[in-house]
């Protein structure tokens, strides 16, 4: 019997050790083929660092399209990026952007397989980028050189070494395995000064949801009546007189045809993500083991059944029932939920709802470090949470369109690792804005940009110059700042996005009905409070002399004399000695008594000057002035 038992013990081991493959190594590794992992990927290989992506399940694009949400919330007007690059495959895909407009929760409507479909092909074209599905990790530990990771592919276990790791995990778990401090749920008004927190801290997070694309089959399809079911909770779903507490609700109630017109995809099908006494669920399973996860995510699943059932048996769409074979899964649901909110780790820059409302406001102008801009409001879903009405309301808080720092991408305890999707350094509330699709793809671009670019110039991340990552992203159409009447196709973008990252000259931020804006407006009148504010900035770079005037021809004396300032050339260029070289460098006919316009005069700036690429910025937005 024991020698028996020795012999299985000896083979047992021999087959671990044989199963067990040490021969992978990668420049970047991206764990996660989330929303902002598949981007990061993308990113990284296309500029040129060997790039690894592991995905446990066997699509790409997350809350995209594995969650179902595939319903594009913010940056209609700002397609920046991979946002774009996305964007206009679903148009090429449908059609036109109008055949995406089949829902009235969003311009940007799809059927989630055709999202992966997409975001499948993109990986494919990248010659330097593997991605490996059905990878479950099982280590990962720091080395001297960068990072060992052991995962699980088809019961195979293998060892890859990776010089820089990204965790675009849902949940931000490989930021905690590898130690990194973070936060979770609302932090007090007095941690950050933000006025609409609470008062006191505490572990709530937002709402998940199992969302659910139903069919109409034509026929009766009313499933069978969930356990827990109670119609009571859904009664206030949608106008109804069933409805006792509509008022107190401090929400809109519609009609109930509109949960069906609500996220109506370009297939006729429905998505189900209905945040009004709907199928939102509150755990915290942030902390939970893989086994609670599991537990809790079926309640969710079973919440959402129960949405099901009272829209089948109370409001008459018994013909609806969840669509066969849009995930492939054996229950007709996503292959994960919608995950709202994650950890938030602590960064070397946190955004904050002030930064948001008040950029220039700040002791750290962190608007200045900008690598990604959002524009939906700040929207958080706590209404299932047991003690919703004893907590702060945040829904739609009104803010202007942002930047997201580059800061809240790094760690401020461990290099060569770089947190993407919802994990990044920014507050709770602030997290209601920036958790938003478009916002996570372009977070994900830049932590791509981040990781290549500090292998190839073979530093740790936080010691990248932060403007030649924003540089890297303006060629590749991301914008910094989110100027809404300079599109990327504007032959000046360029130069307005790097004149408005100095704060040289300031953008106007303002609330237009629904939409939260931002304008940089170049062919107002250079006022005297915007001269004065690119003097004051000037003078931390060298003793500026003032203007006579702001009349176009003063401006050109004006500009003679910082030449020599800013340059270490002491010749002037052709375009500037003389008034009419002058006036065609700039483009346009202009009136020499005219006032200059706010557009020629950071066209002028940055000829001039080049403060974007002649004074370097820290990652709090600070200049650096002893370069």
């Amino acid at each position: 019997m024991k020698s028996t038992l020795n012999t299985f013990l000896t083979i047992l081991l021999l087959s671990m050790i044989s199963c067990e493959k040490v021969e992978l190594q990668t420049d970047v590794l991206v764990i996660g083929g989330s929303t902002s992992g598949v981007a990061a990927a993308l990113s990284s290989a296309r500029q040129g660092a060997e790039t690894t992506l592991l995905e446990e399940g066997p699509w790409l694009g997350g809350m995209l399209t594995a969650a179902g949400v595939s319903a594009v919330d913010g940056n209609t007007k700002l397609p920046s990026g991979i946002w774009g690059e996305f964007r206009d495959s679903l148009i090429n895909r449908y059609g036109s952007k109008k055949a995406l407009q089949t829902g009235w929760v969003s311009n940007h409507l799809f059927e989630p397989t055709v999202g992966n479909q997409i975001f499948q092909n993109m990986v494919k074209n990248e010659p330097l980028l593997k991605p490996y599905f059905g990878a479950k990790l099982i280590t990962i530990e720091k080395k001297e050189n960068g990072w060992e990771i052991k995962y699980n592919q088809s019961n195979e276990i293998i060892t890859l070494f990776a010089k820089i790791v990204i965790d675009a995990t849902e949940l931000g778990d490989i930021a905690a395995r590898v130690g990194i401090p973070f936060d979770v749920g609302m932090d007090s008004k007095n941690t950050h000064g933000e006025k609409i927190a609470p008062e006191k801290e505490n572990d709530v997070v937002q709402d998940l949801t199992y969302v659910m694309i139903l069919e109409d089959y034509g026929v009766d399809k009313t499933i069978e009546k969930p356990k827990g079911y109670n119609p009571e909770a859904f009664y206030c779903a949608s106008q109804s007189e069933k409805c006792q507490n509509g008022e107190s609700m401090n929400m809109t109630l519609w009609p109930k045809d509109s949960l069906l017109s609500y996220g109506r995809l370009p297939n006729g099908k429905v998505m189900i993500n209905w945040p009004i006494n709907g199928n939102d669920y509150y755990v915290n399973a942030i902390e939970q083991s893989e086994e609670e996860r599991t537990k809790s995510f079926e309640k969710a699943k079973r919440k959402s059944l129960q949405f099901l059932y009272y829209l089948q048996s109370e409001l008459g769409f018994n013909t609806y029932s969840l669509s066969q074979g849009v995930f492939p899964t054996a229950d007709d649901f996503p292959l994960i939920p919608y995950h709202r909110e994650s950890r938030r780790i602590k960064g070397l820059a946190t955004l904050t709802v002030n930064h948001i409302a008040q950029p220039y406001d700040q002791l750290q102008p962190l608007y200045r470090t900008g690598i990604a801009v959002g524009d939906y409001p700040v929207d958080h879903h706590h209404a299932r949470h047991p003690d919703a009405a004893k907590l702060p309301e945040l829904h739609f808080y009104p803010v202007p369109s942002y930047s997201v720092p580059m800061g809240c991408l790094l760690p401020e305890s461990i290099e060569n690792f770089i947190v993407a999707e919802k994990s990044i350094s920014v507050t709770n509330i602030s997290n209601g804005t920036t958790r938003l699709q478009p916002v996570v793809l372009q977070i994900g671009q830049a932590a791509g940009v981040i990781a290549a670019l500090s292998i190839q110039k073979k530093i740790i991340p936080t010691e990248l110059s932060v403007r030649a990552v924003q540089s890297q992203l303006l060629d590749q159409g991301t914008y910094l700042l989110p100027y809404l009447d300079v599109p990327k196709s504007h032959p000046r973008f360029k130069i307005y996005q790097c004149i408005g990252a100095t704060g040289l000259l300031k953008g106007t931020g303002m609330n237009v009905g629904w939409e939260n804006q931002t304008w940089f407006f170049p062919d107002k009148e250079l006022s005297q409070s915007d001269l004065n504010q690119a003097i004051s900035v000037l003078l931390a770079f060298e003793n500026i002399p003032s203007p006579v005037s702001r009349k176009n021809q003063d401006m050109l004396q004006w500009f003679k004399k910082l030449h020599p300032l800013f340059s270490s050339e002491n010749s002037l260029p052709d375009w500037i000695k003389d008034t009419s070289a002058f006036y065609g460098f700039l483009g346009t006919e202009i009136e020499p008594q005219g006032n200059i316009s706010r557009g020629n005069f950071a066209v002028l700036l940055n000829a001039i000057i080049d403060p974007f690429h002649t004074q370097p910025i820290d990652l709090y937005g600070k200049f650096i002035l002893d370069q």
